[in-house]
This record gives structure tokens, sequence and C-alpha cells, in this order.
């Protein structure tokens, strides 16, 4: 369903280029565009429709709702460039948007919210000057959670992971002092992915099986889907439920490959920054709607 409105939109909108090439369209759309009243207009409505798909989504009831939603934040150098910004721009949004989306999932008292902000690959395949941006921010981020008031007054527990022995000294210190600070709670858990990646997860899960057996501790026959699990970085997370990723990609890029095995996927076109209440309330609409067979 969310596909076809996507294609249905994308036929709107190259509706709209082909007609606004023409003066008497595009002067009174300029107007239009341009006019306090119309943005009123389109601000109410756009509030009215959000809300009508809020009390929808939590109408469904507390077993229609996902337990753990991950989701993989793309698209926020894209974001900048569409808009003539510098990518330094794109990634402050980005920061800001997942204050947003926190706050929003705790409203819905969702319990576990993953998101995926650094692969490895990111650390070897981006600028130095663009990586000491963002590790800027992460120690920016982290600090805010020491002191944030969403995060205390909901008792949200914050862990990072992944090989966090590959970041500089400074996003260690802030990891640690976020942790520390949020250890002794336990209503929701928001786990940051940092460094990480799904393949080397499984292999660090697959060192430790390996280094267990050879000392003794762990039999042969006791090696089963349960012993990775139990190994893996995200070992006190249920597996996920719903997987978003924005900016148009349809592909899960190395994250929670383990995890993911039977979680819903689901795929926007919105840049990460741009990503609004509506559109995590269209995706849990979406996830509600399916009928999870876990490989039945």
């Amino acid at each position: 369903m969310s596909r076809a409105r996507s294609a249905a939109g994308r036929r709107l909108d190259a509706l709209a280029h082909w007609l606004l090439r023409f003066r008497i369209i595009s002067a009174p759309a300029r107007w239009i565009a341009n006019s306090s009243i119309a943005w009123s207009i389109i601000s109410r409505t756009d509030r009215i429709r959000r809300n009508r798909l809020r009390d929808r989504v939590k109408a469904a009831g507390p077993k229609m709702m996902p337990k753990h939603i991950s989701m993989i934040m793309d698209g926020n150098r894209r974001f900048a460039w569409n808009r003539s910004l510098e990518t330094d721009a794109g990634h402050a949004a980005g920061k800001q948007k997942l204050k947003d989306v926190m706050r929003w999932v705790l409203d819905l008292e969702i319990p576990y919210l993953t998101v995926y902000a650094l692969s490895t690959e990111n650390l070897t395949s981006r600028e130095t000057a663009e990586l000491d941006t963002l590790f800027d921010l992460y120690v920016a981020g982290l600090d805010e959670i020491t002191e944030d008031p969403l995060i205390h007054d909901n008792r949200v527990r914050v862990q990072v992971v992944g090989r966090t022995e590959l970041l500089p000294e400074r996003v260690r210190d802030a990891i640690a002092r976020a942790e520390a600070a949020t250890s002794q709670y336990s209503n929701f858990l928001f786990t940051v992915c940092l460094a990480y990646g799904g393949r080397e997860e499984i292999v660090d899960a697959v060192r430790t099986i390996a280094a267990d057996h050879a000392s003794g501790t762990l039999e042969l026959n006791s090696i089963d889907p349960e012993a990775i699990s139990s190994r893996l970085y995200t070992a006190d997370l249920p597996d996920p439920d719903l997987v978003i990723r924005t900016s148009g990609e349809e592909r899960v890029s190395n994250f929670l490959l383990w995890q993911i095995a039977y979680s819903e996927l689901y795929f926007t076109d919105v840049h990460w920054p741009s990503f609004r209440r509506r559109d995590l309330y269209a995706a849990i609409e979406d996830y509600q709607l399916r009928r999870r067979r876990y490989g039945q």
C-alpha cells in the first residue's frame, strides 16, 4: 500500500512540475504558495490528518503496537544538498530530528528504540572533516542526554553498541557519561549503533562462542541460535518488530542482520531531517495492517 501511494505521489509531482512550466499556472501558484492564508490552511489540514492518523494507531491497541522500532537514519547529506547547505548543517538537523523522534516514540509508550548512527564502513569512506563533525555532534548529543529531562522523566536507559574502540576518546568518554547517567533506568531502552556493522557483530559473537567452546564452557551441541543471540551487542534487546529507513533507499545496509530476520521493513522517501510525526504514524499503521508470519 505504501509503495502504491509513493508511486501515485511521484506521478502527481511529475504532473505538477509539467503544469508549472506554463505561466498561466505558475504565476497564481506562486502567489498562493506565498500566501499566509494558504499556509494556515495547509498547516491546519496537516495537523488534523496527523491527529487522525495518531488516533487510528493508538486505537489499534497495545497488542498491535510495535514494542521495538529500529531506524536507519538516512538522508542528512541529501537534505543539505537539496537546500544548498553545507553537509554539516544536514547532520546538525539530523541530530535535532532524533530528539523529536524520541519524544514521539515515548508518547506512544514504545519501550525500545534503536537507531543506526554510524557504520563501520562510514569510518573509512567518509572524509576526515565530516567524521570530525559527526564525532562532535555525538559528543554534544550524548552530553545533552545526561541532562535531558525527557530522558530522566521517562526513565530511559541509554546504551551505545558497536566497535566503539574505533571511536575517538572524546566520543567514548561521552558514551560512558550518558550510559552512567541512565544506568539505573528500565522503563525504556534507547540504543545507538555507533561504529556498528551487522556482519562485524556476528563475527564478534562467533569469536566469543569459539573461545567459550575452546575453554570447555560451551558444548558443541549447545551452539544454537540462542547461543548466538545472547552474545550479540544487543543481547538485552528483543528483536525489532519494525525497521524504518528514510531517504528512499530500500536496503538494510548491514544493520542488525541477525535480529531483523522476521522484522517488518518500511521505507520512506523522506530524508531523515524532514521525517515528521505523521511519517512515524504512517509507518506504524502500515505495520499494523500487515500479517506477521515469522516464516510460516
